[in-house]
């Protein structure tokens, strides 16, 4: 089993300068420290959470094309990027000392969304090229009315997929090919 997640992100944006001064105050606010601004063959500039201890990270780099991303549109590529938030209090610090105060789109207040998992908490939010960022909390171990509410939520879904043969924490649940299993085919 893997025990950690992605590796790193490189995202395009459409005015360098200006998405790296926006990604420097909010990386910034979050905690995060910037490991790499560097010329060599392209322009990208990083930001980890955990630096100097290896972990997933973000990268920036100025896009070739001039049209904004609509997220909306669904097309494909990265819809959103979710960061992870240490409390439901910081999303709300977020968005309050960090968000509205530089005027970023707020796609979606901050708000609990059961159905995602128990105690799930997130705001949602745009930059300049059009990416959609989301700043995310799941608590390590859910609270008792939290696994209810998340239970209810999957029931009230239900109701509107007829299709489904069992409750959705069952449907949602899908068994993937091992390695082993693939080496065999």
């Amino acid at each position: 089993m893997r025990f950690r997640g992605i590796h790193h992100i490189e995202l395009s944006v459409l005015d360098y300068a200006r998405s790296v001064a926006f990604y420097d105050r909010m990386f910034g606010w979050l905690g995060y420290k910037s490991f790499w601004t560097l010329d060599i063959d392209y322009r990208s500039t990083y930001y980890m959470a955990r630096f100097p201890m290896p972990h997933s990270y973000i990268g920036i780099q100025p896009a070739r094309g001039v049209e904004r991303l609509d997220h909306q549109a669904q097309r494909t590529g990265i819809h959103h990027v979710a960061l992870w938030a240490r409390s439901r209090k910081e999303i709300e610090r977020f968005h309050a000392e960090f968000l509205l105060k530089e005027g970023v789109e707020v796609t979606e207040a901050p708000a609990a969304y059961p159905i995602y998992a128990p105690g799930y908490y997130a705001v949602f939010f745009v930059d300049a090229s059009g990416i959609r960022w989301e700043l995310a909390y799941t608590p390590r171990i859910p609270m008792p009315w939290d696994l209810y509410r998340t239970l209810r939520a999957g029931s009230e879904q239900a109701k509107r997929h007829p299709e489904w043969r069992q409750h959705p924490t069952k449907e949602m649940m899908r068994r993937l090919p091992s390695r082993e299993e693939l080496g065999r085919s």
